[in-house]
């Protein structure tokens, strides 16, 4: 959200808290209807202050049809969560979050050790993927040795099936999994 935006939330909220606490105040009978009514007459009934209450309620209705009938996600968020579009002068080509995370899960069950592979993929505005990958091992892994190869391999796949570098792999083993008996 833009920093406009929200500084115009955090008043419009407050406005409607002070307005809503002023009406439970009335209902209860805590606040003197005569006094309000006073109140808002000489907000109303001076020159300068009715044009300035005039603009503030333009603003805010303004606003409220904005919020209401206007999505605020961009189109560079949307294509963000979606993928990477790369451009070239022959077209343009959409590589998917869960293209770039199968490939990342292809490369991590290649290794022996690797017994099972979950992968989440991040793109940032400049087409950097940060690679975050979940392990189950085998008992015979050598974890450290593991994640290193592990690293290196996906961002070299990466590169070469998407041209986009990564700029993290995250390892994480989750669990070491016992080694299965011939016979069982």
């Amino acid at each position: 959200m833009k920093i406009l935006e929200k500084i115009t939330l955090i008043i419009y909220s407050n406005i409607i808290l002070i307005l809503s606490v002023i009406l439970c105040l009335l209902v209860f009978g805590w606040l003197d209807m005569q006094l309000v009514g006073d109140l808002i007459n000489k907000i109303i009934v001076g020159e300068t202050s009715s044009r300035i209450v005039l603009g503030v309620c333009a603003v805010f209705i303004l606003l409220s049809i904005k919020c209401i009938f206007f999505d605020t996600n961009s189109k560079e968020q949307i294509k963000e969560r979606q993928g990477v579009l790369l451009e070239n002068e022959s077209g343009k080509l959409m590589i998917s979050k869960e293209t770039i995370e199968n490939l990342v899960n292809s490369v991590a069950l290649n290794f022996q050790s690797a017994e099972d592979v979950t992968t989440r993929v991040e793109l940032d505005k400049d087409n950097n993927v940060k690679v975050f990958v979940n392990l189950i091992v085998n008992e015979d892994a050598i974890i450290k040795d593991l994640s290193a190869n592990l690293q290196a391999k996906i961002k070299e796949k990466v590169k070469t099936a998407t041209d986009l570098e990564v700029k993290e792999v995250n390892i994480s083993v989750k669990k070491v999994a016992p080694k299965q008996q011939q016979g069982e």
